[in-house]
């Protein structure tokens, strides 16, 4: 479901797969060949929420006032509040972004890990624990992220095509 809010009103690029059972209010941004799978919770009032191109949010998320770059996998159940997410870049299920924490690109966020507010997690490195603590990824780990968002990618497609969602 997509609803406007105030002065604000999601923007979905047509090639983008949104679940029916998805909820995108207010001022929310998904580019081209994104998905938004069901039971994901997308609210802008404010501050944009920014889904890039080829970036998947799985089902059970929640974004608040985030930013996504492109070809960035969400897992099930993420929260991410006010951060920002770069390019490439894997976030784990259950895992927590909290406000003002940045994750840069080619990273990895592991399942339930909580990256604490104004945390950043440099370029090619894995977040993870609570508080989440940061490490080098390894070159099998940055083929992990490729085939999760390839994954996505071409599921969202299917899902398009099928006419479950826009």
């Amino acid at each position: 479901m997509q609803r406007s809010f105030e002065d604000w009103d999601p923007d979905v690029a047509e090639s983008a797969f949104v679940s029916e059972m998805a909820y995108l209010v207010g001022d929310v941004t998904v580019d081209e060949r994104a998905s938004i799978w069901p039971f994901v919770c997308l609210r802008g009032h404010g501050t944009t929420v920014s889904v890039g191109a080829e970036t998947n949010v799985q089902e059970f998320t929640t974004l608040h006032g985030a930013s996504l770059g492109d070809a960035v996998s969400v897992g099930h159940g993420a929260v991410i509040d006010y951060a920002e997410v770069g390019d490439h870049t894997l976030v784990g299920m259950q895992s927590t972004v909290l406000s003002g924490a940045t994750v840069g690109d080619h990273c990895i966020v592991a399942a339930n890990a909580v990256v604490l507010h104004d945390q950043h997690v440099p370029s090619g490195h894995m977040a993870y624990g609570t508080p989440a603590e940061t490490r080098p990824l390894t070159d099998e780990q940055l083929a992990q992220i490729d085939r999760t968002h390839e994954t996505y990618l071409n599921l969202g497609a299917r899902f398009r095509d099928a006419g479950l969602g826009r």
